[in-house]
């Protein structure tokens, strides 16, 4: 692997299951054309009984900016959703889920360093995750900060970490986010987009772009 060259064109797809503490997952493999970088990224999506599932516009948006990075990304459904076996495990299962996800992806390339990413339920649930595994980079999206503020209990994840949030946000209030954002020390880096709400409607080609911006950065500075 290698870490200068960009993904370009339509990644190779490939539709999976991978074994989960509570059975089969299903999985989406998204793996850009020529040669990748030595990362690895998994996708965490939105709420399981709110509709969330592995093709969320949001998260899909997120796999495509991974990938015109050169990283190849996982996704996957929680269990309960789709064709995943098993049932809502109120954050914690699903927590298990993405853990399963992330050994699958470190497997299949070896030598890659791991990058979870999430949206809303999701952005918690890779937080978890990131306190679990060794991570290389976080990044959460519109997170939801009730669940997370009884999760971190004080730790915080020990990787660079990025949280995402409109300021128009009308599912997980902006202001909210700021104030729990100023609790933490040091806390992680806080990108507030103007005019976007929740699911980025219209908006996903800004997010798309800082998601891109913030890892170039990250990797120019290693």
């Amino acid at each position: 692997m290698t870490g200068s060259i960009v993904g370009t064109g339509t990644p190779n797809r490939e539709s999976l299951t991978i074994r989960g503490p509570a059975g089969q997952l299903e999985a989406l493999l998204e793996e850009p054309k020529g040669e990748l970088r030595a990362y690895a990224a998994v996708i965490c999506h939105p709420h399981p009984q709110f509709q969330g599932t592995m093709l969320n516009k949001v998260v899909h948006t997120l796999s495509r900016a991974m990938n015109e990075l050169g990283v190849p990304v996982v996704r996957f459904n929680f269990r309960g959703v789709g064709a995943s076996d098993g049932e809502y495990g109120d954050g914690i299962g699903e927590t298990a889920d993405a853990l399963a996800a992330a050994e699958w992806a470190l497997e299949r390339y070896p030598g890659a360093r791991l990058c979870l990413l999430g949206f809303s339920f999701g952005g918690m649930v890779a937080c978890r995750a990131a306190m679990n595994i060794a991570t290389a980079n976080l990044v959460t999206v519109a997170p939801a900060v009730s669940r997370l503020s009884g999760i971190l209990d004080g730790r915080q994840p020990e990787c660079p970490w990025l949280v995402i949030h409109g300021d128009a946000d009308e599912v997980v209030a902006c202001d909210e986010v700021v104030d729990w954002f100023n609790t933490l020390a040091p806390g992680p880096e806080l990108c507030v987009l103007p005019d976007v709400s929740h699911f980025f409607h219209g908006r996903l080609t800004l997010l798309r772009e800082t998601v891109g911006e913030y890892f170039q950065n990250q990797w120019g500075r290693s």
